[in-house]
């Protein structure tokens, strides 16, 4: 395949509500597409995109990610996030990370500095220090806390997450994730960004990322999900993820997903009210939506 295939998805989350505005993300979605676009053109590997367009999400302070993350029920911000390289299904994961900037960073030093999957708590702090990734000073200085709801208008497991897929000029696929995760969590838990097959998923057919309430993407095994169906069951890319999504909903889960196959097709289905998302399509169409 050639470079007339390049796609890209990334996402901001699917808690986007119909009583705000995003006049903010929208622009900075479209951006990030653009500098994706640009990296592909230049030679750029599908893993390196993914991992700095989700970087770039976590810094920005826009979403519940990254800087954006919002602290759980014992004032800490425990921040979570995974990649995961599609022809070597290498992958990277950190839970429960505390006093770094970027999550994602911290994953990849995960999968390139040791033998393992996933870090947690002071156990990936530990490796982010040693990888030399920028700390937090001031937690509650630095943290925007975005999306974060009135204290009189909570929404029960309020979330927020960020993604991006991406196929290369040689058709390699990769996915990244990154979340604060739900607000007013329990001190230590993990939901499905930091799992390999939860939340994010890649390997030879498809590249996955979701946003939602990850109890239920843990459950329905949801970014693996759509690429078994895909393989086993000989679904197209809509339908697997459209499927997937069902299964989840019929759990009593909602939620979002970007895909990107390895033909250059993708999809960013999603069963909440919005979902803030940006594409570039293998004919070189952008758009940055929410609604």
């Amino acid at each position: 395949m050639t470079n007339k295939c390049l796609t890209v998805a990334l996402h901001g989350g699917a808690g986007a509500t119909r009583d705000r505005t995003y006049d903010a993300e929208i622009p900075h979605m479209r951006g990030l597409i653009e500098a994706a676009r640009d990296r592909l053109k230049a030679g750029a590997a599908a893993l390196d995109v993914a991992v700095e367009t989700v970087a770039a999400l976590e810094a920005s302070g826009l979403y519940v990610a990254g800087r954006g993350a919002s602290p759980n029920s014992a004032g800490r911000y425990e921040l979570d996030a995974s990649l995961m390289d599609g022809p070597s299904r290498r992958a990277g994961a950190v839970a429960a990370l505390q006093g770094f900037r970027s999550p994602i960073a911290a994953a990849r030093a995960v999968m390139e500095r040791t033998p393992h999957v996933m870090l947690a708590g002071e156990g990936a702090a530990d490796l982010a220090r040693q990888a030399g990734l920028e700390t937090i000073d001031d937690p509650d200085a630095w943290f925007t806390r975005a999306g974060r709801r009135p204290r009189e208008n909570p929404a029960p497991l309020s979330h927020g997450t960020v993604g991006c897929v991406v196929r290369d000029a040689e058709g390699r696929l990769a996915a990244a994730t990154s979340t604060g995760g739900v607000f007013n969590k329990l001190h230590g838990r993990v939901g499905d960004t930091p799992i390999p097959g939860a939340g994010t998923w890649a390997d030879e057919t498809v590249a996955v990322s979701c946003t939602g309430v990850g109890e239920y993407f843990i459950r329905s095994a949801a970014a693996a999900q759509v690429s078994f169906r895909m393989r086993l069951a000989g679904q197209d890319l809509a339908s697997a993820a459209q499927a997937t999504l069902d299964d989840l909903k019929a759990l009593g889960g909602d939620g979002g997903l970007i895909a990107v196959a390895a033909d250059g097709t993708l999809v960013t289905p999603y069963n909440t009210q919005g979902m803030k998302r940006a594409t570039l399509t293998a004919d070189g169409e952008i758009r940055s939506e929410v609604f």
